[in-house]
């Protein structure tokens, strides 16, 4: 599976932030996503799962030797700040979720497992969620999209609220679902992004580029994109 993402453009007015991106992502690697800030990573995460319109280009899942648009079942995306109904509890809000979407799942939900997958407490179950720590909803919402399981993952930060402990322990869930998706994170720690990533995607200018591979376990990685991310925009 292949997610193309062809000639995508977006302004605000007449801001211009995606000026031509184009990327082939591929199953089975994590990519890291790096940009300044304002560079447009969350823009460009909202407008391949159509939360934003596009002004022009198109996003397509290829399967088979077969192309179509991406449509909203085939990405998740995983904001930086949740987005959960604090009123509920944990449990209550996973049984609300398998529920409207229980077209799209296709093994029973074991809440229990679920719950230790993300490594919540099972006392938190029936805690309300307005309770929760930030961390704590992090994992609540990454466990929705675990469970549902799309094609693509977008994941907007998806540390930047976790201890080291719990930060090992989503690092190497992530790894455990690869095989299986297109995972794509934004993320500004350059040491995650050299860490966990198989390829570094860079928005700069509107539009993306590769970095090479081989650079990615330089020692003077850092130095590397700072260089190319302070580099004038033509």
């Amino acid at each position: 599976m292949n997610l193309h993402v062809k000639n995508l453009h977006k302004s605000f007015d007449k801001k211009l932030v995606l000026t031509g991106a184009t990327y082939t992502f591929t199953q089975g690697k994590i990519y890291g996503l790096l940009g300044r800030n304002g560079a447009g990573k969350t823009t460009m995460f909202s407008c391949l799962t159509n939360n934003l319109p596009l002004d022009d280009g198109e996003v397509l899942i290829e399967e088979e030797a077969s192309s179509r648009k991406a449509t909203f079942d085939d990405i998740g995306f995983v904001f930086t700040q949740p987005h959960l109904p604090e009123f509920m509890t944990g449990n209550e809000f996973l049984k609300f979720f398998t529920e409207i979407n229980k077209d799209k799942i296709t093994e029973p939900v074991d809440f229990a497992a679920a719950f230790a997958s993300v490594e919540l407490e099972q006392e938190s179950r029936f805690k309300l969620i307005k309770d929760y720590s930030h961390g704590m909803q992090n994992k609540l919402q990454m466990l929705a999209f675990l469970i549902l399981r799309p094609p693509v993952i977008l994941l907007d930060e998806p540390l930047t609220s976790f201890d080291v402990v719990a930060a090992l322990q989503i690092k190497n869930l992530i790894r455990s679902i690869k095989n299986d998706h297109i995972i794509i994170l934004s993320t500004h720690i350059l040491d995650l992004a050299q860490d966990l990533c198989d390829e570094i995607t860079i928005l700069h200018g509107g539009k993306l580029s590769m970095l090479d591979t081989e650079r990615l376990q330089d020692a003077n990685f850092g130095d590397q994109i700072m260089q190319i991310l302070s580099e004038e925009v033509l």
